[in-house]
């Protein structure tokens, strides 16, 4: 399976981990690529302080996106 994430990806959690007391949607940036399939995630506040750093499986997250794709679309 082709890797979707590469370092410093901005992703979101697509489930609740409440043993960490992470919500689902909660964002952070892959620090580290562990394999193919596992991250470390750095989630941090709006000042840049840290406040979980984990192993995520790759099934775990969701990649954002800031720039439109290629492909344009018409709002009304």
């Amino acid at each position: 399976m082709k890797n979707i994430f590469k370092q410093l990806d901005v992703v979101a959690l697509s489930e609740d981990l409440p043993k960490e007391g992470l919500l689902k949607g909660q964002v952070g940036t892959i620090v580290e690529i562990l394999s193919d399939e596992n991250f470390e995630v750095e989630f941090a506040n709006n000042e840049g302080v840290s406040y979980a750093l984990l192993p995520l499986k790759n099934s775990q997250l969701i990649r954002l996106h800031f720039n439109p794709s290629r492909t344009k679309r018409a709002y009304a």
